[in-house]
């Protein structure tokens, strides 16, 4: 097993500008806290604001006058496949990270890690692929090339919970686009975006490219409200995002946010219960269910609430609960202590509201240490309690019954959120016709799906934009349109003749 947090050669640096340098005096340590041991593993130096002017510098020198959005696609995409390369052959340490710092099982890390260089793979290949420029034809006649460029010095913003993937998902278009980069990572969870900057060293990228700057969320509304950040892509908590957001608004820059989530799984009366067993448990338990996505409403006909209800109950029962570094754990424990206060304290609220704890709600007797609890269902659910209306971010699932097909969407859509969503049924089209009537950005039936390759992103207060997919590179790029009598040589058509 890995160890010596993730065997980092630099704890003590940060990573600025593609060298790794002593910070400016003010930023002090992050102590990085076991949440199923509760013992200290260790801690990493914390960026200041010194550090972040110094940062942001560097990245808008790099964008303005470096060689990086200057590249081809090919070239950019070699020195990033040099990155997957050397994160490739990290996976024991990405494995253990995750493990280590958020309580995810390690079985579930480790399939994570074996692929997070597709990350890269995928978004080299579709920015070769498609290319930023196109051609096309005026109304008055000549020609237009519809060019993309990069967006320019780009602020990325992760949380805690899966903080490589989410990394990821927006470092890597953001590289390929052309962009200058400076991840911020969650003070919980820095190891990941330290191991990242580790491989972009080693892969040589231009000077001033990449940046790391773990720290609190003081430094992080610093750097956002700097004049030379052009954009910044958050994932976070809503009320969080909606701060974001309102600072770029502020001076114009661009913004992408995936904040939180409700999400209602549908259960059509023709869904086989293991199928809704099947497809509602990782949903809920992966992650301990500290995930945005998770289906935490569970709608069932009212008629077949009870036989649901003792499924589920029996599936959550069953759940191995325990050390994240075990073969056997199914799920480990939340976060922080904080936050198996906050869940502590939904699961109250829903008891004092009326709603019946038919399992859970306690710490596992056999863990008297870490931040564990146990698997949690509610039934007897209105859609007007607070377990139904608010994320709680935990192990939680509400059962909320229903009379027909028209209550169901009605009660999915009465929400502040929109960022999944499923429906349980064995009819394709009755599931696509249910899709069409959510107010959310993603849908699935019999289960959740996310794709990298596909765009993500939600509805109403679940965020502003789409990560994944061409949408995901397209978003870390501007438009420009260039009227031109005819096309460029590069770009004409193959054995057109250019005028003289």
């Amino acid at each position: 097993m890995t160890t010596n947090l993730a065997n980092l050669s630099h704890t003590d640096h940060l990573f600025i500008a593609g060298q790794w340098v002593r910070p400016a005096s003010g930023g002090g340590w992050i102590e990085l806290v076991s949440p199923s041991t509760e013992a200290v593993l260790g801690a990493v130096v914390a960026a200041s604001p010194a550090d972040v002017d110094r940062a942001v510098a560097a990245a808008r020198h790099a964008f303005d006058h470096g060689p990086w959005p200057r590249m081809t696609a090919g070239d950019r995409a070699a020195a990033l496949r040099r990155v997957a390369d050397r994160l490739a052959a990290r996976a024991p340490d990405v494995a253990y990270a995750w493990s280590a710092q958020v309580g995810m099982p390690i079985a579930h890390s480790g399939m994570f890690a074996q692929y997070a260089r597709a990350y890269f793979d995928y978004f080299c290949g579709l920015a070769e692929g498609t290319g930023f420029e196109e051609l096309r034809t005026p109304a008055q006649g000549g020609t237009c090339v519809v060019v993309r460029e990069p967006v320019g010095v780009t602020v990325t913003i992760v949380p805690w919970n899966a903080p490589l993937a989410t990394l990821l998902l927006k470092v890597a278009p953001a590289l390929m686009a052309g962009c200058t980069v400076i991840a911020k990572p969650s003070p919980e969870t820095p190891l990941e975006a330290l191991l990242l900057a580790e491989c972009v060293a080693e892969a040589g990228l231009p000077e001033g490219v990449f940046s790391v700057l773990p720290a609190g969320r003081e430094v992080s509304e610093y750097l956002i409200r700097k004049q030379e950040v052009d954009k910044v892509s958050f994932t976070g908590s809503t009320a969080a995002g909606l701060h974001v957001a309102s600072i770029c608004a502020s001076r114009s820059a661009r913004v992408t946010t995936e904040l939180g989530g409700k999400s209602a799984a549908i259960v059509l009366e023709d869904a086989p219960v293991d199928t809704v067993v099947g497809g509602i448990m990782p949903n809920l338990i992966g992650l301990c269910g500290q995930q945005c996505a998770a289906f935490s409403r569970i709608l069932v006909p009212r008629a077949r609430q009870a036989e649901i209800t003792e499924a589920l109950a029996a599936a959550f029962r069953s759940v191995q609960v325990g050390d994240p570094f075990a073969a056997d754990t199914q799920m480990g424990p939340l976060v922080a202590r904080r936050q198996l206060d906050r869940v502590r304290d939904y699961v109250s609220r829903g008891q004092a509201e009326g709603a019946r704890l038919v399992t859970g709600g306690g710490r596992p007797a056999n863990l008297p240490r870490g931040w564990y609890i146990e698997p949690t269902l509610f039934a007897e659910v209105d859609n007007a309690m607070t377990i139904a209306r608010e994320e709680i971010f935990g192990p939680v699932g509400s059962i909320i019954p229903f009379d027909d097909v028209e209550q169901a969407i009605a009660i999915a859509n009465d929400s502040p959120y929109g960022l999944s969503g499923g429906v349980f049924t064995q009819d394709t089209d009755r599931a696509y016709a249910v899709a069409r009537r959510i107010r959310t950005g993603n849908f699935a039936q019999n289960g959740r799906v996310i794709d990298f390759t596909l765009p993500y992103g939600g509805f109403k207060q679940s965020g502003v934009g789409r990560e994944g997919g061409i949408e995901g590179l397209h978003g870390f790029t501007e438009i420009k349109t260039v009227f031109l009598p005819h096309a460029p040589s590069h770009l004409a058509p193959s054995g057109a003749e250019q005028p003289a």
